[in-house]
């Protein structure tokens, strides 16, 4: 395998797209797109956001303290698009997006009905970095459709047709696993695989 060496940058792909909504103190709401966001515990539950100063929403978040993290699907790719051109500062995207707002529990932020699944989180912590800065937050309650739950509890995350964003370009998630956590080290079931066997 040969490759070529490039300098420094931030080339890690693909990423998840998400729309961050977020109230300021005169109940003022905006929505934009993220992809430069991940998971940086489990316990407490916490995410890192990395926002831009020049941000409408980075104002809006460092104000209240919280935010809402709404994850939408493939069928909503040019409002994720949309929301990650426009500014806030001119446009309200939210009506321009026809995006349907519902009440947090425990943030001032809304949730987006239209997406399966939302994360009312609150901020811990803002780090200055560059060009962007980084907001640590805790992750206090999860909102997810009903469609998702199977009988047993499971949650379905295929079912939500969830994108991701890579070099330019967004893509919808296959729904169908390439493997399961641990399935590289997990034992063969003999009988399973004897009478797999047999009928062979």
């Amino acid at each position: 395998m040969t490759k070529t060496i490039f300098k420094g940058s931030a080339m890690l792909n693909p990423v998840p797209v998400v729309l961050i909504t977020s109230k300021n103190k005169e109940g003022k709401v905006n929505v934009f797109t993220v992809g430069w966001i991940g998971t940086a515990c489990t316990k407490p539950p916490m995410i890192t956001v990395a926002i831009k100063p020049e941000r409408l929403s980075y104002d809006y978040i460092k104000e209240s303290g919280d935010f809402v993290v709404n994850l939408p699907n493939s069928k909503m790719v040019r409002e994720v698009d949309y929301c990650g051109v426009r500014s806030g500062k001119i446009i309200d995207k939210i009506n321009e997006m026809n995006f349907t707002m519902d009440s947090s529990k425990d943030v001032t932020a809304p949730i987006i009905s239209e997406c399966f699944i939302s994360l009312e989180c609150k901020v811990k912590s803002i780090t200055t970095l560059g060009s962007h800065d980084l907001f640590l937050a805790e992750i206090v309650n999860t909102h997810v459709d009903n469609s998702l739950i199977d009988v047993n509890g499971k949650i379905h995350f295929e079912k939500a047709d969830l994108i991701t964003y890579s070099h330019g370009e967004y893509f919808s998630v296959n729904s169908k696993p390439l493997g399961k956590f641990g399935y590289s080290v997990q034992k063969i079931n003999n009988k399973s695989h004897t009478k797999h066997k047999n009928k062979a």
